[in-house]
């Protein structure tokens, strides 16, 4: 019996250092991060893996059932494709971007990639990407600084401004301002939804509308349909 409740014991130490911020929890921090260097998602499916072995509630890495999932998706799909408009035609022209994104200029016209980059996009970005910058960092840094108004806003800031420094060395300048208000504008919806699936799917839908942009070589003019 006593070894049974030492075993149980033993296992809620764990997961509790996971939880906290000592050496293993840390060390869980630095893994999770380091984790797409290996495997594109592999940062996320560690973030779920952490979530479990913590004992952390599921809602807590924004994993809550929706109230509707055809609303979620829908909605999802419909904002994310509006938005990466929004930003090609509006936004980005406004901070002086360069049309033509050249860091993916190779994907114009390239069939034979499209199953490689559909993967990389649904499933690297979409679920991978929202993962570990919304729903793990804003645990992280919600268990530190709190979740008042203010607290938030400061973790929407930092986890945007994290992101855009992650866009950095693919896409340059211009790739990095676009991910820096993505990551606030996403960020803020998780901020007060504190629910993922729906930018998980406006994320994936945002990445493949620019895709098809490029794909087609659309780009120019969707960025000059309101300025010349």
């Amino acid at each position: 019996m006593s070894d049974g409740a030492d075993a149980a014991s033993g296992g809620d130490q764990l997961a509790a250092d996971l939880r906290g911020f000592g050496p293993l929890g840390i060390i869980a921090i630095i893994g999770i991060i380091a984790g797409n260097v290996l495997f594109i998602p592999l940062s996320a499916l560690l973030v779920l893996a952490w979530a479990k072995r913590s004992h952390t509630p599921w809602r807590e890495i924004g994993y809550s059932r929706p109230g509707s999932w055809v609303v979620t998706i829908g909605g999802g799909i419909l904002f994310g494709i509006a938005f990466k408009l929004f930003m090609k035609a509006v936004v980005m022209p406004l901070l002086g971007a360069d049309p033509i994104n050249h860091a993916y200029r190779y994907l114009a016209g390239n069939f034979g990639i499209l199953p490689k980059v559909f993967f990389m996009l649904i499933v690297g970005a979409g679920f991978g990407e929202e993962t570990v910058f919304r729903g793990y960092m804003f645990e992280r840094l919600g268990k530190l600084v709190g979740t008042s108004p203010a607290a938030k806003s400061a973790i929407v800031v930092v986890t945007a401004i994290w992101f855009g420094l992650d866009h950095y060395s693919m896409q340059g300048l211009a790739g990095a301002e676009q991910a820096t208000i993505v990551g606030l504008v996403f960020g803020t919806i998780y901020a007060i939804r504190q629910r993922i699936w729906g930018l998980m799917v406006a994320h994936a839908s945002f990445d493949l509308t620019a895709l098809a942009i490029i794909y087609w070589n659309l780009e120019s003019e969707v960025a000059h349909v309101f300025f010349s």
